[in-house]
């Protein structure tokens, strides 16, 4: 384990900040010292007046430190510095009479100054704290569709990433979700069709029937059924309250991991990117399978079919969302996800680890595009726990 964090320490990162994050003061030692620079210019411009010659005087120039602290301070540290400032122009001005003083004119500059100044800064921390409201309630519905998952949960190792394409977004259209049953462990990946709330409510949708039905229903083609049904009674609910949802639909991949036969899995593929297996041994593509996107049922003449495919012990399972399948580059060539996953496996068997898998995927993303993602990016890798797990049914939610 020690190893296999060593070598996830040194992979290089892309990385991708939102652009909308909690507005941090400036730190010194773990105390806000966001007062200092308009201080030390404040300082800085007093000295400066003071030691040149009568004819150049800069004092008046002490109307810009109200204006840096409305962009660094509070509300009252603002005031508070415009204040100073104020003091600080009239005591310098008339410490030398027999010297030019700037005199009335400057002082109301001075003092329009401040008071423009508070105002600008009383306006910023407004839009702070509704944009800090906005992303409160943003991180409340992701954590509500997206829920989080606890380590090993369905008897599972898993790691998942997701990105949005609309930096200031925290959720769209794609979704996931591991729900251990009474049949067996059952997980879901899928991406809607378009942007927006609309894509959001259908994920939500889907995601709260694959819960109940996962958890109760004995047969994966039971599962996918319910699903399909669901999306078609979220459509004909959206075009009851006169939304034009289009031809939204959603791609999937919807896997069983039976707990009478552990070397194998049960996969129904809903027209999405078929899963990679990533083991010491290499990488391989499931098959890709015949079912169609959610919603599409009536262009289908028969359900899609349930795969039943080997999966070794240490081979984990990696889904990806087109945020990934489709991510270019400058000259617009596709990120080459299986060869860079065998690349690093041939490197290093400990690279399908799903932590390190995980990770490895996001920074190649990021690195071939830029960090310019065109869609949502959703990352989801899982495997059997090498040791057993049993999940206690009556606490599973």
């Amino acid at each position: 384990m020690a190893a296999r964090r060593s070598l996830l320490d040194q992979l290089p990162r892309a990385g991708r900040r939102d652009a909308v994050q909690r507005q941090k003061p400036l730190l010194l030692r773990g105390r806000s010292v966001a007062w200092m620079p308009p201080v030390l210019l404040l300082i800085g411009i007093a000295l400066l007046d003071a030691n040149t010659s009568g004819r150049f005087r800069i004092i008046s120039w002490v109307a810009l430190v109200p204006a840096i602290a409305a962009a660094l301070c509070g509300v009252w540290g603002t005031a508070a510095l415009a204040v100073l400032s104020l003091l600080t122009y009239v005591v310098i001005d008339s410490s030398w009479p027999h010297q030019l003083q700037t005199g009335l004119p400057d002082f109301i500059l001075v003092l329009a100054g401040g008071v423009l100044a508070v105002l600008a800064c009383s306006v910023r921390v407004r839009g702070e704290r509704r944009m800090l409201h906005m992303q409160d309630v943003a991180e409340t519905t992701r954590r509500t569709v997206l829920r989080p998952m606890a380590p090993g949960w369905g008897g599972l190792d898993h790691a998942a990433v997701y990105l949005t394409a609309d930096s200031e977004a925290r959720v769209g259209g794609d979704f996931y979700d591991i729900q251990p049953g009474l049949h067996g462990t059952r997980l879901l990946l899928g991406d809607v069709q378009g942007k927006g709330l609309g894509a959001v409510e259908a994920a939500a949708a889907l995601l709260g029937t694959f819960r109940e039905t996962a958890y109760h229903e004995p047969f994966l083609e039971t599962v996918a059924g319910r699903l399909e049904v669901r999306m078609l009674r979220h459509l004909g609910y959206c075009a009851a309250l006169g939304r034009d949802e289009g031809d939204r639909f959603a791609t999937g991949v919807l896997v069983a991991f039976p707990e009478d036969t552990p070397a194998t899995v049960e996969v129904i593929n809903f027209g999405h990117e078929p899963p990679l297996v990533v083991g010491p041994a290499g990488v391989r593509s499931l098959p890709p399978g015949d079912g169609l996107p959610l919603g599409l049922s009536q262009l289908a003449t028969e359900p899609p079919p349930v795969l039943r495919v080997p999966l070794a012990a240490g081979e984990t399972l990696l889904l990806v969302t087109d945020g990934v399948t489709e991510a270019r580059d400058a000259s617009g060539e596709f990120f080459p996800l299986r060869e860079a996953v065998t690349a690093a496996v041939t490197r290093d068997p400990a690279a399908a680890d799903p932590a390190f898998l995980v990770q490895l995927v996001r920074d190649g993303t990021l690195r071939h595009s830029a960090g310019r993602l065109a869609d949502d990016t959703t990352i989801f890798a899982v495997r059997r726990r090498a040791r057993g797990y049993a999940a206690d049914l009556n606490d599973v939610t």
